[in-house]
């Protein structure tokens, strides 16, 4: 976002249906860590606990956002990210949908299962 545009903000009337677990940076999914999307008709909103986040709209590479605890930012639908976790900081995703949207598809893309590590078996 460029400095001159106001924060992206959820649209009135969304109902939050989801919260993930609080993620550190030793349970972050590795998804959240590469280019990924909110699913179509769906909002997120990144709320940082601990720490700080870095967060990117991957159509602005150069405009990389710090989250600072007690800060939010709202992820559009289908709006390639990805977050960027340099020290220690705790945060989770709500997702958010129109009360009419009885949807049971994955909100992101993001938090999709990682296949098992070979080496941990």
């Amino acid at each position: 976002m460029a400095a001159t545009e106001p924060p992206i903000e959820l649209p009135a009337g969304l109902v939050l249906v989801r919260t993930t677990p609080v993620f550190d940076n030793d349970t972050v999914p590795a998804g959240l860590l590469r280019s990924h999307q909110v699913a179509a008709g769906v909002w997120g909103r990144l709320v940082v606990r601990t720490g700080s986040v870095g967060f990117v709209f991957d159509d602005e590479p150069d405009q990389v956002l710090t989250i600072d605890a007690g800060g939010t930012v709202v992820i559009p639908p289908t709006r390639l990210h990805h977050v960027l976790l340099g020290g220690p900081a705790t945060f989770a995703v709500e997702f958010h949908r129109q009360p009419t949207d009885t949807s049971s598809a994955l909100e992101s893309t993001g938090l999709g299962l990682e296949p098992p590590d070979p080496l941990q078996s």
